[in-house]
């Protein structure tokens, strides 16, 4: 966009949420001068001052400033590194000829029926590649605990919850959108756009179908509730 007559790049940051009932919304689309710690902090504080509450899982790709600031800000919600994300980060721990079914095999972990079935496939998976690519083993033994925190959700939410998808249809929708203006005039008609597209789109997503039955999961936090009331009585 044209401030003050440079051009300048901006970013926009974007939330989603499932509600109780189910339903995708889009909870927040905000400009920001890039993605900072900073910048992910005031977004999420904004969206708590505006009523926030109860979030259970966020799903994220690995930004540094966004996980550290989802920490911060909604500690009572487990953090979810997207799958899609880890499997492309972890091309740059290979030769670009490496074995394709390496990386397929790594992919089958998220289709497991629990965590324990993920964990055990992958002491298999790292004693079958560790000679081969022991730096791309050591990466994934390090870092993919990160990717099975969907696991802890009923297994009926786990292809919905274990990546940022749906996030980035939305995004591809707005950039294919803006991109012809490629210009803005100013910071206001961008987020003026940009709002216009995200509310048509939460709008749609209010009168489909649901985008998730929550009863597993409310049935599942009212088991553990009384399981915890149990342990304190």
């Amino acid at each position: 966009m044209r401030e003050e007559g440079v051009i300048r790049s901006r970013a926009v940051l974007v939330a989603l949420g499932v509600d109780w009932e189910g339903r995708r919304q889009v909870l927040a689309v905000e400009l920001a001068n890039r993605e900072s710690a900073t910048s992910w902090k005031e977004f999420l504080l904004k969206l708590k001052s505006r009523g926030l509450r109860g979030v259970v899982l966020a799903v994220s790709d690995d930004h540094a400033g966004l996980k550290r600031s989802i920490a911060e800000v909604l500690p009572e919600a487990f953090w979810q590194r997207c799958y899609v994300h880890f499997l492309r980060n972890a091309l740059d721990y290979l030769p670009r000829k490496a074995d394709d079914d390496c990386l397929t095999e790594l992919r089958w972990f998220y289709e497991r029926r629990n965590v324990e079935e993920a964990r055990r496939d992958l002491v298999a998976w790292l004693g079958k590649w560790q000679a081969k690519y022991p730096k791309l083993c050591e990466w994934v033994e390090t870092n993919i605990e990160e990717t099975f925190t969907f696991y802890r959700l009923p297994k009926e939410h786990h292809k919905h919850l274990k990546s940022t998808n749906v996030l980035e249809r939305l995004n591809q929708e707005l950039k294919r959108r803006t991109q012809v203006i490629r210009i803005f005039p100013n910071s206001e008609s961008c987020l003026r756009l940009i709002r216009a597209l995200a509310v048509e789109i939460h709008e749609d997503w209010l009168e489909t179908h649901r985008y998730l039955n929550m009863e597993p999961l409310a049935e599942q936090r009212k088991s553990q509730l009384h399981g915890l009331e149990l342990a304190a009585a």
